[in-house]
């Protein structure tokens, strides 16, 4: 059992980087939400049913627990953006910047608007999101339509 757990954490960590990106600012905070990701998929792996995807089932417990610790830890702390980085080279760089502020954009929604875009740009389709999170298909567009709004809006700032 634990090294099928192992394989499919392996397999999938993609999701848990991303949604840990997502929800959290800094690195140090990112690592402890994939810690606790994982934490909270081995205490559910017994009882998975294989009904669903994996990766389904994944992100339904990354995205759970994001947000029950995001709502427990709300210690405000004031933190430098960015470090100077002087190594990388200019088109990485812009990249890694744009990455970047794409990161804080996303960060700014709420969690339903987070967890509707990352599914979204993992590739699930708008029935399968609607699955998982809870509302109507037709929600899920509206929903999607307003999000890209907000995030066009956040980034021009």
């Amino acid at each position: 059992m634990k090294e099928k757990f192992v394989q499919i954490v392996n397999e999938n960590q993609g999701i848990i980087y991303k949604v840990s990106k997502i929800y959290r600012d800094t690195k140090e905070d990112q690592e402890d939400l994939f810690q606790e990701i994982v934490l909270q998929l081995w205490k559910a792996y017994p009882k998975f049913r294989g009904e669903s995807k994996v990766s389904t089932w994944i992100y339904r417990i990354a995205l759970n627990t994001s947000i029950a610790t995001f709502r427990k830890n709300k210690i405000v702390i004031d933190y430098i953006e960015k470090t100077p980085d002087t190594e990388i080279h200019s088109k990485e760089k812009e990249a890694s910047d744009n990455e970047e502020k794409m990161f804080i954009a996303l960060r700014k929604l709420k969690d339903v608007e987070k967890a509707i875009i990352s599914l979204y740009l993992e590739g699930y389709s708008h029935k399968e999101i609607a699955e998982l999170i809870g509302i109507t298909e037709n929600y899920v567009g509206v929903k999607f339509n307003r999000i890209k709004n907000k995030l066009i809006k956040l980034l021009k700032k």
